[in-house]
């Protein structure tokens, strides 16, 4: 063993949990919830029983659908408007907040992670921020979206997409970390289009 190796087990205590006891219990309660009942609902026909138990558990949640095999972390955490829609598979980890708006798609197989560790740390503490997702957007399939991460009004996120910074208003992006790839449209064109309609 190098002295630098010996060094830093000397200064590695072990990673601590930051999750107080009754966090702990709720994940406990709403992990039995969501094996026992909650993922075996209709996909279709079982969204309001699922709605229900989200808030019962307290979600945000307005007229909006999940797909029964989403995994949700901690659904007290969870925020998410109206008209939106999350597919198949995807991961909401929100150890800190979630916020979807009104009329976000996001497809099927996407993580959304709230928490990570701080590699500069022998013990890798969690680090980690709130997620906001603003109204309009899509989130293609099998994204995954960093901590602290905005996603602004009607942008779009290709498939496979790695955002690691925030997304701006009305554009698409993709890749690896992801970058803007076009602008879709200037919203003020859009509005001027209204008004002479």
């Amino acid at each position: 063993m190098t002295e630098a190796e010996s060094e830093w087990r000397s200064n590695n205590q072990g990673f601590q949990s930051p999750h107080r006891l009754s966090n702990k219990i709720g994940r406990l309660v709403w992990a039995v919830m969501f094996h026992a009942f909650y993922k075996w609902t209709p996909p279709r026909l079982g969204m309001p029983v699922r709605r229900l138990i989200l808030k019962s558990f307290g979600a945000r949640i307005g007229q909006s659908w999940i797909h029964p095999s989403t995994r949700i972390w901690a659904p007290w955490m969870l925020q998410i408007g109206n008209e939106s829609y999350i597919d198949r598979d995807c991961f909401l980890y929100n150890t800190y907040p979630i916020e979807i708006g009104d009329r976000v798609i996001i497809s099927f197989g996407s993580v959304l992670c709230t928490v990570s560790h701080d590699y500069t740390t022998p013990t890798y503490p969690l680090v980690g921020s709130r997620i906001a997702i603003h109204e309009d957007c899509w989130v293609m399939a099998e994204t995954f979206i960093c901590p602290g991460i905005a996603i602004n009004s009607g942008a779009v996120v290709g498939a496979r997409a790695v955002v690691t910074r925030d997304v701006p208003k009305y554009v698409l992006v993709a890749g690896n970390p992801a970058k803007i790839i076009k602008e879709r449209f200037n919203p003020s064109e859009i509005a001027n289009t209204k008004e002479l309609g």
